[in-house]
């Protein structure tokens, strides 16, 4: 897959499966915003990208206000003269049971992870429709497929990503835009490292077929795919990189 002559904006690019994307959209030819709250983060990951050849700019924004998500489609279009590519990244979890989570948490989740992903695509779906091409991925998650412990917040936020996708999917598709969700399972980025105490790996390990942890590498791959105009035909799909663990019943461990 080839990017050369595409412009995209990778929103928590500074960090994590977002920096990955940003990196392996850059070495396949594409000129990348790297957009954040971290400004320094962004600044270095657009640094070393420009080192290595790339054309990158670094983009402030906190995607729960919707004037910064539109200033930052505006910007990374006047810098690179389009944008062609939305990888919505940008998010933040929590382990905290139903009965603990505070108002202030679910607020803080529902802001970042579902009002933030609507800010930021409807952003750049708005500039997309004007050239009448789009390549718009989501980053859901297996929370919001379906339910565990420790999720309420994280994963009703994630599952309105996975509906919101699906209705931008169908909404822009006239306009030559389509639009993807990647679900990752357990992948070993700063958040997960976080958010995943022993138990709660030593019960993810037991519920995965390929029992291990996923990579940002991995989770990169999926994501460059439904970039591409290789899934041109592909849209309002939600992809699971999680080893297996959507699809594992009851496992007999040899």
């Amino acid at each position: 897959m080839t990017y050369v002559n595409r412009t995209a904006v990778v929103t928590g690019g500074a960090s994590g499966i977002g920096r990955e994307i940003a990196s392996q959209l850059a070495r396949r030819g594409a000129a990348v915003a790297v957009a954040d709250i971290n400004r320094e983060g962004a600044q270095e990951v657009a640094a070393a990208l420009a080192r290595d050849g790339a054309k990158a700019q670094a983009i402030a924004v906190d995607v729960s206000r919707p004037e910064q998500a539109g200033a930052m489609i505006a910007q990374a279009a006047d810098v690179f003269g389009a944008v062609d590519i939305l990888v919505h990244s940008a998010g933040v979890g929590v382990e905290r049971s139903l009965l603990d989570t505070t108002p202030e948490e679910w607020r803080r989740i529902v802001d970042i992870d579902l009002s933030g992903t609507f800010f930021c695509c409807q952003a750049a779906a708005r500039h997309m429709v004007e050239r009448a091409y789009g390549r718009i991925v989501t980053l859901a998650s297996t929370a919001g497929v379906r339910g565990g412990t420790g999720r309420a917040a994280y994963g009703a936020a994630k599952g309105g990503v996975i509906a919101l996708t699906k209705v931008m999917a169908v909404e822009l598709a006239p306009h030559g835009i389509t639009v993807n969700a990647l679900a990752p399972g357990a992948i070993e980025t700063e958040l997960v490292a976080r958010m995943h105490s022993a138990e709660t790996r030593t019960v993810y390990r037991a519920g995965i077929p390929l029992d291990r942890y996923g990579t940002p590498e991995e989770t990169a791959a999926a994501a460059l795919f439904l970039a591409s105009e290789e899934a041109r035909y592909v849209t309002g799909h939600v992809l699971a990189v999680d080893g297996g663990f959507l699809a594992a019943g009851v496992m007999h461990r040899r």
